[in-house]
């Protein structure tokens, strides 16, 4: 069996098991966007508390999140934790949106996948996982995001060696899958759900896990 046959497999068998998953939380790909930034080194329940400051403020759009001034930016994000440092991750992505003279961030979707990438990732404070949720879950790009998660699950499953990088990682599903934004987004989003509820990093829960079937293949 081939990569791609195998990871579709996998990803039929965590579909079949769990079911849409509406992926990634946020009313508008400017919220989803600022959602990636503050969900750095934290989890999500802190950046909706955020998220929900920032909207009580009007500062969820361009405009309304750069009238705000520092101090006041800091306070309304601070539930998230690092809030001086994400401020500063703000300020910078909004720095990076007025250098393409785009009033939202949906100005960028015409804009090539590959370039939109480097600039991003030339952003202080924004790095690949980051960089590619924006590009996926705001801009709807086809780019497969990887974390964490997804190098537990498939090292455990003997598929990737333990110290692979981003890059590899990402590699491993973009060189062999069809360039699926849809697919994208649900697959990571399954990846997600499965490292939560049975991958856990100690006491896993193999025999349940919807991937349980393919350790014993």
């Amino acid at each position: 069996m081939n990569r791609e046959q195998l990871l579709m497999n996998y990803y039929k068998a965590l579909s079949d098991r769990l079911g849409p998953c509406h992926w990634w939380p946020g009313d508008t790909p400017f919220e989803i966007a600022v959602g990636a930034i503050l969900v750095q080194n934290t989890n999500w329940a802190n950046v909706e508390k955020a998220i929900e400051n920032l909207k009580m403020n009007n500062g969820l759009t361009v405009h309304g999140l750069r009238r705000l001034n520092e101090n006041e930016l800091q306070e309304l994000i601070r539930p998230s934790g690092f809030f001086r440092m994400k401020a500063a991750r703000l300020r910078n992505f909004l720095d990076f949106l007025e250098s393409y003279s785009a009033e939202c961030i949906t100005d960028l979707k015409e804009h090539d996948t590959r370039e939109l990438r480097e600039s991003l990732l030339s952003v202080n404070g924004i790095g690949p996982e980051t960089a590619d949720s924006i590009l996926l879950y705001a801009l709807n790009k086809p780019v497969f995001v990887v974390d964490a998660y997804t190098r537990r699950i498939f090292n455990r499953h003997m598929l990737v060696h333990e110290d692979i990088n981003y890059q590899e990682l990402q590699d491993f599903f973009m060189d062999v899958l069809e360039e699926n934004a849809d697919l994208f987004n649900e697959y990571h989003a399954l990846i997600v759900r499965t490292a939560k509820c049975w991958c856990k990093k100690t006491n896993s829960d193999c025999a349940n896990c919807p991937l349980g079937s393919f350790l014993n293949n």
